[in-house]
């Protein structure tokens, strides 16, 4: 994913999503996720699995404040 993909992504994802931001394939992400392994904070909603976007933004290095200032700057 681009970062301004990930920038884009609502509060919470689907764990495909988070498996497609952290470039890990779906069984390796779903198996991780179930042994409560998985790289960030897995929420699981009765049969669905959620990922906190702002998770994914710290794992991955963004920087959300600077983000959002640069946007500001942009516009």
């Amino acid at each position: 994913m681009t970062r301004e993909e990930l920038l884009a992504l609502p509060v919470a994802v689907d764990l495909d999503t988070a498996n497609k931001a952290l470039t890990i394939g779906r069984s390796t992400g779903y198996a991780l996720a179930k042994r409560g392994e998985y790289p960030v904070t897995v929420l699981k909603l009765g049969n669905a699995y959620r990922v906190v976007t702002a998770d994914l933004h710290r794992l991955l290095g963004i920087d959300l404040a600077h983000a959002v200032g640069s946007v500001e700057l942009c516009s």
